[in-house]
């Protein structure tokens, strides 16, 4: 049952580096470009739903929407501020720009929030007081499975498919999947083009904030540099599974998070980010384009 335990976990653990790797994918796969300020508005969303919650005293559901509607217009005010004047830029000005939006949030978070560490409220429990219960039993106790990692899991489903539906069967989603094709081309066809790149940032800064509430609920310490790992981590998912595919990022997502936990648990846990790390390697060298990526050609 411990087996059973710790694979439990890192498909948890995966499923919050899936939605968030989901974000990556989206925009790289639409726009082309590396948003590494992505980690950062996961941290925006959970410290919005903290204070909502514990501040304001607003239930959690209206917590995580008030966290999904600020990110939301943070990615698109991002978005159109920083990376839209850059549209035909080198791709070396948008990535240090990434960079310089991600230092600018964290910094503000310091000047908002200070570094002192806050415990995050506890949002998945049923029953109230000393009576509250954060996971259920089953096999006499053997094997213990929190409602946090319920929810995230499930949430992560329902994300995952929602976003394929999307992508596949509405006008919005065919306008984004004519877009990674060819800008020009969409641009012919009377594709706002603009416009389906804020959408895209919108979406997956939208995600963030839900995955930035899922992480806080299991790992609850909130500080200014919360989403710094993650992001990197869920930005190394999304290559492993193959940057641009929305599916590759939720497998990307699923095995990071098993390994990673595999690795804390069997081997050690000083040397947990060097395994993973170690087997994103290993998979490029053997998939350059990841494993649900396709290897593109291109034309001189």
């Amino acid at each position: 049952m411990t087996f059973l335990n710790f694979l439990i976990s890192g498909i948890s653990l995966g499923s919050i580096y899936a939605i968030i790797a989901l974000g990556y994918t989206m925009v790289y796969g639409i726009a082309k470009m590396l948003n590494f300020a992505h980690g950062d508005v996961i941290m925006v969303g959970a410290y919005i739903c903290f204070f909502a919650v514990s501040s304001y005293g607003l239930p959690p559901v209206l917590g995580i929407l008030g966290a999904v509607v600020v990110c939301t217009i943070l990615g698109m005010a991002v978005e159109r501020l920083a990376y839209k004047p850059l549209r035909q830029a080198p791709s070396l000005a948008v990535l240090i720009t990434a960079i310089g939006v991600s230092y600018f949030l964290q910094n503000s978070a310091l000047l908002l929030w200070s570094s002192n560490p806050m415990m995050f409220p506890a949002f998945f429990t049923l029953g109230e007081g000393a009576e509250a219960k954060n996971s259920i039993r089953l096999f006499d106790g053997q094997l213990t499975i929190s409602y946090v990692t319920i929810v995230t899991i499930v949430t992560c489903v329902v994300i995952m498919v929602g976003l394929m539906s999307f992508i596949n069967r509405t006008k919005m989603g065919k306008a984004m999947r004519a877009c990674s094709e060819d800008k020009g081309a969409a641009q012919l066809m009377g594709i706002n083009v603009d416009g389906t790149i804020s959408m895209t940032f919108a979406i997956g800064s939208g995600l963030a904030a839900v995955a930035g509430v899922l992480l806080c609920s299991a790992y609850p310490t909130l500080v200014p540099t919360t989403g710094s790992m993650p992001g990197i981590k869920a930005f190394t998912a999304a290559v492993f599974g193959g940057i641009g595919s929305i599916p590759g990022a939720f497998l990307g997502g699923l095995l990071l998070g098993v390994i990673e936990t595999f690795a804390k648990a069997y081997i050690s846990m000083q040397l947990s980010d060097a395994i993973v790390f170690g087997v994103l390697i290993v998979v490029l060298l053997v998939k350059p384009a990841g494993l649900l990526g396709k290897q593109i050609s291109e034309k001189v």
